[in-house]
């Protein structure tokens, strides 16, 4: 990878963003940096793993580096839609028939 400075950033001529996912193998300070530092100018975030406290330390991570490098940087907060969690089965399931009345 080769080396940059905050100045190579500026004016952004291209006409796509690069949007990076964080997860477990990037959600580093160091590695941020990394994909900051090589051209991402968004951060994918997904709420639906890890804590609230996680999260937050990302956030800050991402916006700690934005004001360091003088460059403006998306969050996108990828948030799972709904989903119906029931618990374990006794038995291991249920069968159900069509119109059959069935409390959880």
């Amino acid at each position: 990878m080769r080396e940059t400075t905050p100045s190579q950033f500026e004016p952004r001529t291209r006409k796509v963003r690069i949007l990076a996912t964080l997860g477990p193998a990037s959600n580093t300070p160091e590695m941020i940096r990394r994909l900051a530092e090589s051209g991402a100018d968004a951060f994918r975030v997904n709420m639906s793993h890890g804590t609230h406290e996680d999260h937050a330390k990302l956030i800050e991570t991402i916006r700690g580096l934005e004001k360091e490098l003088d460059r403006p940087t998306t969050i996108l907060a990828d948030l799972q839609g709904p989903k119906l969690r029931v618990g374990k089965f006794e038995g291991g399931g249920a069968d159900l028939k069509k119109g059959q009345t069935f409390v959880l």
